[in-house]
């Protein structure tokens, strides 16, 4: 018993560690997007992570790779949960601060819910659909308080945001029918498919060698490293221990992580309707996740 509480709360100071990780990357990503695309950045984010990845894989003694007829479907998986995913928020980036980003991204849960009702025809209860018209109306307030400088291009902007809680969401419902490999061969499968389509993208845009500087290259370093190389492990390990609700819950406090980097390294600022907004999603979300799962565990009982 004692064990298994230990690795619960190892599992939640990682995740809390995680959420700092995350809420970090924005700025040295931000630093990156001055001299190369976001392409670029995106490229070297999965190539540094797929080293990782191998290297822990192989470590492991995991040997598994995946089926050639599933190769179609895991490209699609990389092209819209990281090619396209990373080239809508990192061109969000030169619109907006990041901490509107990640409140835009919050929205997320709350789109796949109604994905699954139009599509799989499954039942929100009341507490959901509180819960997500109240983020909608926390949505509104965020980009309501923004009205004054919306069509001077910070628009363009929240529709990059959008596009990059849609690609995730495509990118979700893909990943659930592969989920008979185990998460390794399927990240490493994919960070590969990802660098391959990212090559002809981000090479008309990579700087020489010789315009790095070492802010740069330790920034690429951290985001590849902590963002898609062990970041994903601390992700895997904390699913194992905390479930899948618990854990996503985590990733409703990236706004306030993210605003605090970006005020403390960016320079940015938020109003105090966008602050009053981002708190509103927050809180919403963090409902329908909860009510979402415990509607989730209900289910897998009546199967």
């Amino acid at each position: 018993m004692l064990n298994k509480i230990s690795d619960k709360v190892l599992a939640h100071i990682l995740m809390i560690f995680l959420v700092f990780c995350w809420g970090f990357d924005y700025v040295p990503a931000k630093w990156a997007l001055e001299m190369m695309s976001p392409s670029a950045v995106a490229f070297y984010k999965y190539a540094i992570g797929l080293i990782v990845v191998v290297i822990i894989k192989f470590a492991q003694g995991n040997r598994k790779m995946v089926r050639k007829k599933d190769l179609p479907l895991i490209a699609l998986c990389a092209f819209f949960g990281q090619a396209m995913y990373f080239e809508c928020e990192y061109n969000a980036m030169d619109y907006m601060p990041v901490a509107l980003i990640t409140i835009v991204l919050s929205f997320v849960p709350i789109v796949s819910i109604v994905i699954e009702r139009i599509l799989y025809k499954r039942k929100a209860n009341a507490k959901i659909v509180l819960g997500i018209l109240v983020c909608i109306a926390g949505v509104v307030m965020v980009i309501g308080a923004d009205l004054s400088i919306i069509f001077q291009g910070r628009g363009l902007g929240y529709l990059l945001a959008i596009g990059a809680v849609l690609s995730w969401n495509l990118y979700n419902f893909i990943t659930a029918a592969l989920d008979e490999y185990d998460g390794l061969t399927l990240s490493m499968t994919q960070m590969i498919c990802t660098t391959l389509i990212l090559i002809p993208l981000a090479m008309p845009s990579m700087p020489s060698p010789a315009e790095f500087d070492m802010r740069i290259i330790l920034g690429l370093l951290w985001i590849g490293l902590f963002d898609s190389g062990f970041g994903y492990l601390i992700l895997v390990y904390s699913l194992h221990k905390l479930g899948p609700t618990t854990s996503s819950l985590y990733s409703n406090f990236l706004p306030v992580t993210t605003a605090f980097f970006g005020v403390l390294f960016l320079g940015e600022t938020l109003t105090f309707w966008q602050i009053a907004g981002g708190v509103v999603v927050i809180a919403a979300g963090f409902i329908v996740i909860k009510e979402k799962g415990r509607l989730d565990e209900e289910r897998l009982k009546d199967v």
